[in-house]
């Protein structure tokens, strides 16, 4: 069996026998989530593959170094550090940018990547193989991750097993897994086997022992029987035992699991529980673990006491409905907030909830309600105006400030939001030390450039942008940003430099890769950008706009297969999509498959009535099957959706003389050699032939 593999047992050690029986030495990695959080499996398949990789190819290793390390601090023992950002050098309290599920999800492509070329470097004839034992209980970000080596592996390379009960897994490594082959794990049974495990004189507790040992993973009955069995101020007392012994050796990722559970039903649950879990989810804050923050934080509002410790319970909340934004919960999100300020009268809380509130209505919400978000946002700005510490008054007002110049970019007031954004820019120039706030004031600063950028000034945003690189220089945003402008001016040759210094720094970003892909087939490097586009589908088959971008430029080269395999797999994915039909006709059309290209351009202006594309290239078709009346009605329309163009008025006189109108050919002719760009000899070409019918 070469292909990947799903394995379905009730039980551990059935599925690993069944591991152990369809692989050749597969490493085998366990998954479940309380042992070490959302890189548990991950962080084992890259502990055993990394010495080898560094030792003989630290080329790749340097590639993939930030998604490599990104939650996985520990690994740097194994090939150095990452680059540091002004993020990951400030103290939490001054944390201002902060990432989500999409930002982990391109640092998961990352590792998949050097998975995949690791594994073909390594290749003899052998697939590696991996098993993802547990996959059931793993962390959402584990399941992301193992759905796309699953998607992106070929098996003959790197053969991937999802071993696992019958559970629910994640929507999206269901889909990875259709298809895959399923090899179930029962018990075995017969003479030498019995459907319960064999007795032992184990007691109770001592079974509660091995269960909480095994860090509340083992699916043994004995072992989880015992622990059921067994009272709770002696279960208490093994989790705290356990929690001590893994205390003075542990990561994060030991922290984020099983230490947190193990505090968490601990002797003291309110007190070092809270406190595990507050610091857990902190981590998974910092680190953009989203599904975390919001599992980590509604655990620890269950054991805070919102009287006794307000501000944890906050942050819990707080935390949590932040991170429910890009896991898709967004009604979960707001009743978070509004809890807060049911709950609670603090100041501050009221300030934070509010700010929260209006940026749920100017962002996510839809429809945006940026009307509602300026009233939420000004009673932000009204209280941090009051607050009575001056230290907190300033940097309160000035974060509420930049908030409220959010709410008005989005309302269209450009210039107030300007003035608020460089408002805040010398508040604390004037009030702070160069090295305090750093983080904040880098973010103000990109703010300021994007709204320059906006009000039509791209100089003075591209010299804030290069500062903002110098500030950062390992946090690409800013030389995309830069890069964008560079485009602008018609400088490609500085766009692509900023484009290849992002990529070499950067995991994999999708946007990035299409940008630079979309850059290059500017000026003609049409291998490079097959390149970018490829892999950005490689990452995300249902990027829609790299879809086009690839099948375009593959119909520009000539490649006609290509391009309309692209389209067709576009349009499996977006049906009846616009662009992809208008695309889908004009491959048709160029096959001279007239029938069914005119059923794509209809498919198309069934979408949009005025899309020019669909409907110039719909003329071609009518024109080509001897109906040039309908030519004619097509070209007029998109006149109106377009304006005066020239090429669109040749077209239209060709089809006015072939319907027998030379008068109204040749007024097309002469309109469209009054405008700029025109095919001067091929007009003056079509109006002697015009004229000569006229003659006729």
């Amino acid at each position: 069996m070469t292909g990947h593999l799903r394995i379905v047992g009730d039980r551990r050690d059935d599925r690993l026998r069944a591991i152990a029986a369809h692989t050749d030495k597969a490493l085998v990695v366990r998954c479940h989530q309380r042992l070490r959080g959302p890189c548990t499996g991950v962080d084992t398949v890259l502990r055993a593959v990394l010495p080898e990789a560094h030792r003989r190819w630290p080329d790749l290793v340097e590639d993939h170094r930030v998604a490599l390390l990104y939650g996985m601090p520990e690994l740097s023992r194994l090939i150095g550090p990452p680059p540091r950002t002004l993020a990951d050098e400030a103290p939490y309290e001054e944390r201002t940018r902060f990432f989500g599920a999409g930002w982990v999800r391109c640092m998961s492509q990352g590792i998949v990547g050097f998975l995949l070329e690791y594994a073909r470097r390594i290749h003899d004839g052998a697939a590696l193989e991996i098993a993802f034992e547990e996959a059931h209980a793993a962390e959402p970000t584990t399941q992301e991750l193992i759905a796309l080596l699953l998607r992106r592996a070929d098996p003959s390379r790197l053969r991937v097993v999802v071993s696992a009960t019958g559970g629910t897994l994640s929507g999206e490594l269901q889909d990875a897994l259709a298809g895959v082959p399923v090899l179930p794990a029962p018990r075995p049974t017969g003479p030498a086997h019995t459907a319960e495990p064999p007795a032992d004189d184990r007691t109770p507790s001592e079974w509660a022992a091995v269960y909480v040992d095994g860090d509340c993973t083992d699916d043994d009955p004995r072992a989880h029987g015992g622990y059921q069995r067994t009272d709770p101020r002696t279960r208490a007392l093994l989790h705290d035992r356990r929690a001590d012994s893994l205390e003075p050796t542990a990561t994060w990722g030991i922290r984020m699991g099983a230490i947190a559970h193990h505090r968490e039903h601990g002797s003291d649950p309110s007190g070092a529980g809270r406190t595990a879990l507050l610091a857990a989810q902190r981590h998974a804050v910092a680190t953009g673990f989203s599904a975390a923050v919001v599992d980590l934080g509604l655990r620890g509002r269950g054991l805070t006491d919102p009287r006794a410790h307000e501000h944890d319970y906050w942050e819990f909340t707080r935390e949590a409905a932040a991170a429910c934004i890009p896991v898709g919960r967004l009604e979960q999100s707001m009743e978070l907030y509004q809890g807060l300020l049911r709950r609670f009268t603090d100041p501050k809380i009221h300030m934070m909830t509010s700010y929260a509130v209006a940026m749920l209505h100017t962002r996510f919400l839809k429809p945006r309600d940026h009307e509602l978000a300026v009233q939420w946002q000004h009673n932000a700005v009204a209280i941090a105006g009051i607050l009575p510490d001056p230290a907190e008054r300033l940097t309160y007002s000035v974060f509420h400030d930049n908030g409220l110049a959010l709410v008005e970019m989005h309302r269209g007031n450009l210039h107030r939001a300007l003035a608020l954004v460089e408002s805040c820019i010398t508040r604390l120039d004037e009030r702070l030390d160069d090295d305090q706030w750093a983080l904040h004031r880098s973010q103000l600063l990109y703010n300021r450039a994007r709204l320059l950028v906006a009000l039509g000034r791209p100089d003075e945003a591209h010299a804030d942008y290069t500062r903002l690189v110098d500030m950062d220089p390992y946090y690409t945003d800013y030389l995309s940003e830069r890069a964008r402008i560079s485009r602008d001016r018609g400088d490609f040759d500085a766009a692509l430099a900023d484009y290849d210094r992002a990529v070499r720094l950067a995991p994999p970003f999708p946007e990035l890769h299409y940008n630079r892909g979309t850059a290059r087939a500017q000026v003609g490097d049409r291998p490079g950008a097959l390149a970018d586009f490829t892999l950005v589908l490689d990452m995300e088959p249902g990027d829609l706009d790299t879809r086009i971008a690839r099948a375009e430029l593959l119909l520009e080269t000539g490649d006609l297969d290509a391009a309309e395999a692209d389209t067709d797999a576009g349009l499996s994915l977006h049906p009846g999509e616009l662009q992809l039909l208008c695309l889908k006709g004009t491959i048709l059309l160029q096959r001279d498959q007239l029938r069914r290209a005119l059923e794509a351009f209809d498919g198309a202006l069934e979408k949009d009535p005025r899309y020019p594309a669909a409907l110039i290239n719909r003329a071609v078709v009518h024109f080509r099957r001897s109906h040039p009346d309908l030519a004619v009605t097509d070209l007029t329309a998109a006149l109106e959706a377009v304006g005066d163009d020239p090429d669109v008025l040749l077209n239209r006189g060709i089809a006015h003389l072939a319907a027998g109108h030379p008068d109204l050919a040749l007024d097309d002719f002469d309109q469209a050699l009054t405008l700029p760009d025109a095919d001067t000899v091929e007009l003056q070409e079509q109006r002697r032939l015009c004229t000569a019918s006229s003659v006729r």
